[in-house]
């Protein structure tokens, strides 16, 4: 049997949103790549945000585990693996600990990794005993024990108020971060502002680990942190790290097929067009595809290319620049014209139709390839997890976004959410539709590419998509 994980694991968890869980995590993993660490970050749930200062705090890729779009084996796999190769393990619990179905406290149940609870103290004194003990102990006695490290102070206001705090949680206190607002990530609508948006990132991270320096936990080495905080990873864990490597993640897909081979994906990838998972472009590669990068905002022309590939991002914020750009737009209806494919996921599909509306009432025109416009609302459109079933394989990840279409074309599919429920979105209809006009597909539905390659290499070719209703 390959020997056990060496590396310590943490999982970063709070009460809620908005509590600081990114800053530390992020913290956390500077303060270590600076000692010359390896550590390796994982965000739970989807998310395409946080991952940006996770990878530049720690130097590495970041990929997303979720127990549901992700699935138990693929998890299990890349934190078998990452424990081969890393100092440190951290996994960014999503929203509140207990929140979802399934939650960032089943993750860590389920594959033993100890909690640290990162809670907002800047209101709080004694209760500040009761959130930790409540993180710690709900739903113990129906789900067992939940692995604990301890719990942090976050915006703490004194030296005074920290001790109160750490009076109320005796042996669980780790720390304190004083209130400071530079460790203050930006947010927008969407979520943090990505750290390559922002010039002053580095000193950002590196305030947070000096901060995290002086705490009981930023003292504690990665050997200290697996001996105080043991994780004992399940024996599949550890028979599959020999085995885990990239390329045989996914559900049930040979690889050696390689479908793209020989075939050149152009993958748009800047500031308007940013949400593009790790795991995603790796697939690409494992299919046997040559990815390539352009920029929507500032490139002519097109990378010669067999097909493109448009995730999302915010177009929204971008809109005059991407609507002077004719000269990528009529690459890219050259590229459609010749019966190339493009896969265009939200912010990629809302460049597409005619016209953008933006939250001012701007109207600005798009690129054209398909009919209608998308207009910016003033809250929340939809959000959840979602499945898109083609005839090559089932997609699973997720819709959220704050535009709504309007458009002639049909929906050729929808996407459903998980279980027999196929209404999670906030639109009320059943789903997200999938578009198709010629060799464009489009939809606002994020797809994560490792749980159908298959049905990733079907969207990116040329033939017709088949029956998918």
């Amino acid at each position: 049997m390959p020997p056990a994980p060496t590396a310590a694991a943490l999982m970063v968890a709070a009460p809620a949103s908005g509590q600081g869980k990114t800053t530390v995590t992020a913290a956390l993993a500077r303060l270590h790549t600076r000692h010359g660490r390896r550590v390796r970050v994982f965000k739970c749930g989807p998310d395409f945000l946080d991952p940006h200062w996770h990878r530049l705090a720690s130097g590495a890729p970041v990929h997303q585990i979720d127990l549901w779009m992700t699935g138990e084996a693929d998890i299990r796999a890349r934190l078998a693996a990452a424990s081969q190769e890393a100092d440190l393990l951290l996994l960014e619990g999503v929203m509140g600990l207990y929140d979802g179905e399934p939650s960032a406290a089943d993750l860590a149940r389920h594959f033993g990794v100890p909690v640290l609870a990162v809670v907002d103290a800047s209101s709080m004194a004694q209760t500040f005993g009761a959130v930790a003990h409540g993180l710690r102990h709900w739903q113990a006695g129906t789900h067992g024990p939940l692995p604990w490290a301890g719990v942090l102070a976050n915006r703490v206001g004194s030296e005074r108020h920290a001790d109160m705090l750490q009076q109320a949680v005796g042996d669980d206190w780790l720390g304190a971060l004083m209130r400071n607002p530079q460790l203050q990530l930006p947010e927008r609508h969407l979520g943090l502002v990505a750290a390559h948006e922002l010039p002053d990132a580095i000193a950002r991270l590196d305030a947070a680990a000096d901060g995290l320096a002086d705490t009981p936990l930023g003292r504690l080495s990665p050997v200290e942190l697996a001996q105080r905080f043991p994780w004992t990873p399940s024996v599949d864990s550890i028979s599959v790290a020999a085995n885990a490597r990239p390329e045989r993640v996914g559900r049930h897909f040979d690889f050696k097929n390689k479908p793209l081979a020989g075939h050149t994906v152009a993958v748009a990838r800047d500031a308007a067009l940013c949400f593009i998972y790790d795991a995603n472009l790796d697939t690409l590669c494992h299919l046997g595809a040559q990815v390539v990068f352009f920029s929507p905002l500032a490139d002519a022309a097109l990378p010669r290319c067999d097909a493109v590939w448009l995730p999302g991002g915010y177009p929204e914020l971008h809109a005059a620049t991407l609507a002077a750009n004719h000269a990528l737009r009529e690459a890219l209806r050259a590229h459609v014209a010749q019966g190339k494919p493009v896969w265009a996921e939200c912010g990629g599909m809302m460049l597409l139709f005619d016209e953008l509306v933006d939250q001012a009432g701007v109207a600005y025109p798009m690129w054209g390839l398909l009919p209608g416009r998308v207009v910016m609302q003033k809250r929340l459109a939809a959000l959840g997890p979602q499945q898109l079933d083609l005839p090559a394989g089932s997609l699973r990840g997720h819709t959220f976004h704050w535009s709504l279409t309007e458009t002639p074309l049909p929906a050729v599919a929808r996407t459903t959410g998980p279980g027999a429920a196929a209404q999670p979105v906030a639109t009320g209809q059943d789903g997200e539709a999938l578009y198709a006009q010629g060799p464009v597909r489009a939809s606002y539905f994020h797809a994560w590419f490792p749980s159908a390659p298959a049905a990733v290499a079907q969207l990116l070719s040329p033939e017709p998509l088949g029956d998918v209703t």
